[in-house]
């Protein structure tokens, strides 16, 4: 388990690549603004990318299930994580649009910025909540609580390395 868990480590170190400064400097380059930007959102959807594959490698190497249970669990957490991408899109999109704004932010925007960063958790709450019970329908409760603490565990470091990397909010006074 400890080995699973420092591949998500290393797997959340490429997020260091993405963080607002590296996009800020990207944008300031000498490159096209356009290109630019689309090379960081390539960037950006193949780390995501990268990022869920390990993410099921991990839940399947750490979570036991027997045949019958994989049968039922898989296409439900394939469902499930498709709806955590269309949250972590709003993320994505929340983190590049402080990248955009840092250094030159008003106190509107750090506050627009923040209501909705914390309106994403709760929306990654409320789709846990949801699927409780629909996990719960096809793998035994005890099988559940594991997935859904291997689930935190692996957004928490994903979280931890992202919020490392971003500068806070600077005060223009």
């Amino acid at each position: 388990m400890k080995k699973n868990i420092a591949a998500v480590v290393v797997l959340a170190g490429v997020c260091l690549l993405y963080s607002p400064r590296t996009c800020a400097q990207a944008q300031a380059s000498s490159q096209p603004a356009t290109n630019a930007q689309s090379s960081i959102d390539q960037n950006i959807q193949l780390l995501r990318k990268d990022i869920r594959s390990g993410r099921k490698q991990l839940v399947a190497a750490n979570l036991t299930l027997t045949a019958d249970q994989a049968t039922k669990f898989w296409p439900v957490y394939e469902q499930y994580t498709a709806e955590v991408s269309k949250i972590g899109d709003q993320k994505t999109e929340l983190v590049k649009e402080y990248a955009a704004q840092w250094g030159n932010m008003t106190d509107e925007q750090a506050m627009s910025l923040l209501n909705r960063s914390l309106a994403v958790d709760e929306q990654v709450t409320q789709l846990r909540l949801k699927y409780m019970p629909i996990f719960s329908k096809v793998v035994p409760g005890q099988v559940v609580a594991s997935f859904f603490q291997l689930d935190r565990r692996i957004q928490a470091l994903l979280d931890i390395q992202l919020a490392s990397q971003i500068p806070l909010v600077q005060d223009q006074k």
